[in-house]
């Protein structure tokens, strides 16, 4: 797959893409994630573009996004959002940096959305991996909502989990807890092999995949956006589809079909959800801390 292509302004942008007489004839500020902000741009061309836009400074959620995003695209196995470029422009202020996406209409959710999801997200996470060294993680560090998640390389998935997932937001969490959930976390890492497996197969992993990155195409399809991919175990991204309610039985039963869980899936899945809670404890505050303690006091209290 060719490199995306890196433009130093908007206008520049626009007509590579669209050519030289492209011009925007409406913008719509649209509303959507609490990091970034995003625009509708219907262009003269009959295109309309998904436009993200952020500081320049922060060009690298958008470099980490397109990452995620090509990676899952690179298995074939289920619709994604499709990148354009990306890109910085000095125009206001101290500028900003933006992100192109194909923009996705909105369709209705048919009878058989929920099953064929469920089969390929099962395929994508049977597609092959491949890192520049190790099994797990990715070839570059990304984000997870506004944090910078950790993905160095590990050849075991539960030291990946315990390096790159769980040990950075317990650190960064660490004014939140007493004495006593500081001894039950020091236990919960140092026996973290007693509640989590290694996977069958490495899998390419959506990373956030919870019903706000999942839109539905004019299509019916299913089309993942906002990803924090990485090479983890398969169950992670199933955690997280359970975490916030759960997607209809239909999905799961479906991915089942596909991809089969082994066997005490239900007995691990807290701990994978726990980065996750963790992760907005760091972020929003300790309104998350609660649910924290109960699934750290659930396995080694």
């Amino acid at each position: 797959m060719n490199q995306l292509p890196h433009y130093n302004s908007l206008a520049n942008a626009l007509v590579s893409l669209y050519g030289p007489k492209v011009a925007i004839t409406n913008t719509d500020r649209l509303s959507g994630g609490d990091i970034n902000k995003a625009y509708g741009l219907t262009l003269n061309t009959g295109d309309k573009v998904f436009m993200k836009a952020n500081a320049k400074e922060n060009l690298s959620f958008f470099k980490a996004e397109a990452a995620g995003l090509r990676a899952m695209a690179q298995t074939k196995t289920i619709p994604v959002a499709e990148l354009l470029c990306t890109g910085t422009d000095d125009g206001e202020e101290a500028g900003y940096s933006f992100l192109f996406l194909k923009f996705i209409e909105y369709g209705n959710i048919n009878s058989d959305f929920w099953t064929t999801f469920g089969r390929k997200l099962a395929d994508m996470h049977n597609a092959k991996t491949k890192l520049k060294s190790g099994k797990f993680g990715f070839d570059e560090d990304n984000f997870i909502g506004s944090r910078t998640q950790l993905n160095t390389p590990r050849d075991s998935f539960v030291t990946f989990f315990r390096d790159m997932r769980l040990l950075p937001q317990f650190k960064a969490a660490d004014s939140y807890f007493t004495k006593e959930d500081r001894t039950l976390i020091t236990k919960l890492l140092d026996h973290l092999d007693d509640f989590l497996i290694e996977p069958e197969k490495p899998s390419l992993l959506h990373g956030d995949l919870w019903s706000g990155n999942i839109i539905c195409n004019k299509d019916g399809q299913a089309v993942l956006i906002d990803p924090a991919s990485y090479v983890g175990h398969a169950e992670a991204d199933i955690a997280m589809t359970e975490l916030f309610g759960a997607f209809p039985a239909e999905f799961y039963d479906a991915y089942r079909e596909v991809h089969p869980l082994a066997p005490g899936y239900e007995n691990r899945r807290d701990l994978y959800n726990l980065y996750q809670l963790l992760n907005h404890l760091n972020i929003f505050g300790a309104d998350y801390l609660q649910a924290v303690q109960s699934i750290i006091r659930e396995y080694v209290a």
